[in-house]
């Protein structure tokens, strides 16, 4: 068997692998060779780079660079969190999520054209959920994209909360500008820090990875990059631009500023428009242990801050979830089955050992079926596994 079958799964549908690597300028590296392959989508971290494929066309080339950079496929950390929302109406729901998110059709659903953020699938329902879900969404974008966005009248303590036709809560927040800065003007604060640059060729985009890396690596801070073609995304990560949050010493409006540079003397120009951050929100009634249960199921650990509720994926590639107190006196928005719901697809010899993990964790195995494990948290928030 060829060191790429290895290595390769298939997760969500898509042909992935995820190599390890000591740094963010080895990890791009990577990047840097494979850019010239069509519809690939490349994540690069501190910690390794995540390759996703079209087909398992290209496979062997990749692998084949991977090797030449003494990096080795570990397809065990490979996972896609995705949502799914029951609706009497899909196609009018699917209609407002996609003004609110800015996504494109997709298969049953529809999906982030950027392939960062998380898929949203709408599946037909009849049952009646007349009260408030315990699972919302946190989406930011920048002030002028939300202004322009068709989603109704806000309401809420914040004057950001949306709800679609069957009343399925999304805040829409709208970002801000990183600085006044000029230096960092191609940067907006959407709870991470974020600046998208379109390229025109492979080198351009090559050399934009490397060098992003190389200034990250040099400041000690843990960037997250994403190439795809004709575009990279420069991000900070949930709150990682602010001293106080990510508790290193570097100065995040500096590196920003370095970063701004060399994307503009390397002739990117940036997309004010495509800068987003989607977050999940459960409500629970004894919070330590739902985020205990969840953070088993997904492989998350907890942010470090004290009185921060949030979980995040260890590699950063899949949507933070945050908890809330839900007040004991919603008694009936307790008992009533949510109408949002989470998928977690994992490589099939994954699969059992999640399940196991969030047994063991407080979770309750509902339902089976082949490759699909369904999972509810000890208050009934729910969880599928997916092989």
């Amino acid at each position: 068997m060829p060191p790429a079958a290895t290595e390769w799964r298939l997760v969500d549908g898509v042909v992935t692998a995820w190599f390890p690597a000591a740094s963010l300028s080895q990890a791009g590296a990577l990047a840097g060779r494979i850019a010239d392959l069509p519809d690939c989508a490349v994540d690069v971290r501190t910690v390794g780079v995540r390759v996703r494929l079209a087909s398992t066309e290209h496979t062997q080339v990749v692998s084949s660079a991977a090797r030449q950079l003494g990096l080795a496929g570990d397809p065990t950390m490979l996972q896609q969190v995705s949502i799914v929302v029951d609706s009497g109406a899909p196609a009018t729901v699917r209609t407002f999520w996609q003004r609110v998110l800015g996504y494109a059709e997709g298969d049953g659903g529809i999906v982030d054209p950027l392939r960062r953020d998380p898929a949203i699938r709408i599946a037909q329902s009849t049952a009646a959920r007349p009260l408030r879900n315990r699972i919302h969404l946190d989406v930011v974008r920048p002030a002028a994209v939300v202004a322009a966005t068709d989603a109704g009248a806000p309401s809420g303590p914040y004057g950001v909360c949306h709800r679609d036709p069957d009343g399925n809560e999304v805040d829409l927040v709208p970002g801000d500008a990183l600085g006044d800065a000029a230096a960092v003007a191609d940067w907006h604060a959407v709870f991470s820090a974020v600046a998208c640059y379109r390229t025109t060729t492979t080198e351009q985009q090559r050399d934009l990875v490397a060098t992003a890396a190389a200034l990250a690596d040099a400041a000690g801070f843990p960037l997250l990059i994403d190439a795809r073609p004709g575009l990279v995304v420069l991000d900070s990560g949930k709150d990682q631009w602010e001293a106080d949050t990510h508790g290193l010493d570097v100065d995040f409006a500096d590196l920003a500023g370095r970063l701004q540079a060399a994307a503009r003397e390397l002739g990117a120009a940036a997309d004010p428009e495509l800068p987003r951050f989607v977050q999940l929100f459960l409500d629970a009634a004894d919070v330590a242990t739902i985020r205990d249960c969840w953070a088993a199921a997904l492989g998350y650990l907890p942010d470090r801050r004290p009185g921060v509720t949030d979980l995040h994926d260890p590699r950063r590639l899949n949507p933070v979830v945050v908890f809330q107190e839900l007040d004991l006196a919603e008694t009936e928005r307790r008992r009533q089955r949510n109408r949002v719901h989470v998928e977690l697809a994992v490589p099939a010899d994954a699969a059992p050992g999640r399940v196991a993990a969030a047994v063991a964790a407080g979770a309750r195995l509902v339902d089976t079926s082949e490759g699909r494990w369904w999972l509810a948290d000890p208050e009934g928030n729910e969880l599928v596994v997916v092989a």
